[in-house]
């Protein structure tokens, strides 16, 4: 399995859209700044409603396009928000890993999640903030309990020193990819998002070049399927 990013002008095989959820402040938009433009601020405000990106790469020889979704946390959004996860085929539950209740939320977050969803929906618990490792206050053994018992992939991240950051996107996106190519049904970027074809969203392609990426997925504390 090979992936690589293209250029703006590549045909698109498939559209796939992936949410990002989780309490404010967490670092759900710094991951995705991370991945999508390699960025990070030290300044970044909260989101305030949904904002999305796109990036585009190839799996097995065909062409990806990523339309992430980034969801704002705070409670006042709820309602706005949970209308974006119809459609979604993948989603990355996010906590900070040095903030026990944003992992203690995550069960409600999935419930909402699933609620909304596929149920075919790519879900990964990410762990944000591995970098500040000495102030942990969730036990990876905690996190990957949890993941385990609600059939989560799992991942610890920081979106400041960019650990794991792509190899998280590119394992569910990957993971996506394998259900649809099982399934045989093609996803082109000119259909609507309708029938039988979730995740496939009609827009102009919008390709975010980004930094070539060790693609061996690394197992041990900082990883778990």
């Amino acid at each position: 399995m090979s992936n690589s990013y293209v250029d703006f002008n590549q045909k698109i095989d498939y559209v796939f859209k992936v949410v990002l959820i989780g309490d404010s402040a967490v670092g759900k938009s710094q991951l995705l700044a991370r991945f999508a433009r390699n960025e990070f601020s030290v300044d970044s405000k909260a989101t305030i409603g949904v904002e999305f990106q796109t990036k585009t790469l190839v799996i097995d020889q065909k062409t990806v396009k990523a339309q992430i979704w980034d969801t704002a946390g705070q409670e006042r959004y709820r309602a706005v928000t949970s209308a974006y996860y119809r459609g979604a085929v993948g989603a990355m539950l996010v906590y900070d890993m040095t903030k026990r209740q944003t992992f203690e939320h995550m069960a409600r977050w999935l419930e909402e999640l699933r609620g909304h969803a596929d149920k075919n929906t790519v879900i990964m618990l990410v762990a944000n903030k591995c970098d500040l490792s000495s102030l942990r206050a969730v036990p990876v053994e905690d996190a990957k309990e949890f993941a385990e018992r609600e059939n989560l992939f799992f991942m610890e991240t920081s979106a400041l020193d960019s650990t794991n950051v792509d190899t998280a996107f590119l394992r569910v996106l990957t993971e996506i990819y394998r259900t649809f190519s099982k399934k045989s049904l093609p996803m082109n970027a000119d259909r609507d998002g309708g029938g039988n074809n979730p995740g496939v969203l009609r827009g102009t392609q919008i390709a975010v070049a980004g930094p070539e990426t060790n693609n061996q997925w690394r197992r041990g504390c900082c990883f778990s399927s």
